[in-house]
């Protein structure tokens, strides 16, 4: 990724075990990781349930369920290749 780039995460609500979360609290370590590399970060609501984007200097590099990610111990993201 380009240094300083503009990253717009975008996200939807999310559903896990038929209950209701909100997709941006799940994001946290994301936009933690990204602001501490020097990013400047954007996070966006979309209508889309469970949807995530990041999109990089306007170029959409990566789309998955937000119920496909993993997160570890400290609220670290980790990107599971099968997204």
């Amino acid at each position: 990724m380009p240094r300083a780039a503009l990253v717009t995460v975008r996200h939807g609500p999310a559903r896990r075990r038929g209950l209701p979360l909100n997709g941006a609290s799940r994001l946290q370590g994301l936009r933690a990781v990204l602001q501490a590399d020097g990013h400047q970060l954007v996070m966006e609501e979309i209508p889309d349930w469970n949807s995530v984007e990041l999109v990089v200097n306007g170029e959409t590099v990566f789309r998955c369920n937000i119920n496909d990610l993993d997160f570890g111990k400290y609220k670290v993201l980790f990107i599971a290749v099968s997204c």
